[in-house]
């Protein structure tokens, strides 16, 4: 499922400063489609493969402020989830995207369903949530279970640098990236376009938000939780998760229970990154989702 639809971007001014945005496919048929990366702070570039969608729709992405291409602003107070709500919406607003389809992966799903229950579902035709986290307590439990199937050596130094409050020490980034390897990326070596998001991350939204890892939960979205709240959606929706993705099926399958009519796509053989593990599978199910 390739594309070879033109592309656009540019800045757009939101609350605290200016987001990078792309638009591929600006002159397809279907109803656009404007997709929320997660992180926080993860840049665009690792949801590259779903340009691949614009052969059938515009596919909008954009960079969060504080990441990617966009302003990096110093203040700690943007990176709030309220200023994220009214950043989507001002970007929805300056791309005229009165009617669309709203993808988001992992915060980004967060962020999504944030943006629905805050500011209204009205003009969103489908809703897709990937690896979702709706409820950061969950997930974060979630982190810790996977946790305790990893070597005794990994646990030790999770243990220990979080006893110290030292999150820098060569061990725990060791244990950092073992984890990751399995529940958020299974590819050796990672693709280049989830590399460039790295490079281009935004680390003090991620520990102001979120913390220093996925499994160190410490930042401002601790007590985050939607899912009192799935019953109200009424946007057709798709989850879809790993087989190990940090968004557990479990999990991911009960959030898919609460919201009226949704379904569940579990990816075998893939994790927090499906879209990149398993890119035909995970096209083929949104394409079909989306038509």
């Amino acid at each position: 499922m390739q594309t070879q639809r033109p592309a656009s971007e540019g800045l757009i001014n939101v609350p605290g400063g200016r987001v990078f945005y792309r638009i591929v496919g600006q002159d397809a048929p279907g109803t656009p489609l404007l997709v929320v990366h997660g992180g926080p702070g993860l840049p665009h570039d690792y949801l590259e493969p779903l340009e691949a969608l614009a052969n059938a729709r515009p596919v909008v992405l954009y960079d969060q402020l504080g990441c990617g291409r966009s302003d990096r602003p110093d203040d700690l107070s943007l990176f709030a989830l309220p200023r994220y709500v009214e950043e989507l919406d001002a970007v929805r607003q300056a791309l005229g995207l009165m009617q669309l389809a709203l993808l988001g992966q992992s915060f980004g799903a967060l962020l999504s369903v944030e943006y629905l229950l805050r500011r209204g579902q009205e003009g969103v035709e489908r809703l897709v949530l990937s690896g979702p986290c709706l409820s950061a307590a969950r997930f974060a439990a979630d982190q810790r279970a996977y946790l305790t199937a990893m070597p005794q050596g990994v646990q030790d130094a999770v243990a220990a640098a979080e006893a110290a409050g030292d999150y820098d020490s060569d061990a725990y980034q060791a244990a950092m990236g073992a984890f990751y390897a399995k529940h958020v990326c299974r590819l050796d070596p990672w693709p280049d376009c989830l590399m460039r998001a790295i490079e281009g991350m935004g680390l003090p939204s991620y520990l102001h938000l979120w913390g220093p890892s996925e499994f160190t939960l410490t930042g401002t979205l601790a007590g985050y939780d939607a899912t009192p709240e799935l019953g109200t959606i009424t946007v057709p929706t798709l989850l879809t998760c790993g087989r190990y993705d940090e968004a557990t099926p479990e999990t991911t399958a009960d959030f898919a229970g609460r919201i009226p009519g949704a379904r569940l796509t579990v990816i075998e053989d893939a994790s927090h990154s499906h879209h990149l593990e398993q890119p035909a599978r995970y096209l083929e199910t949104v394409e079909a989702f989306l038509a």
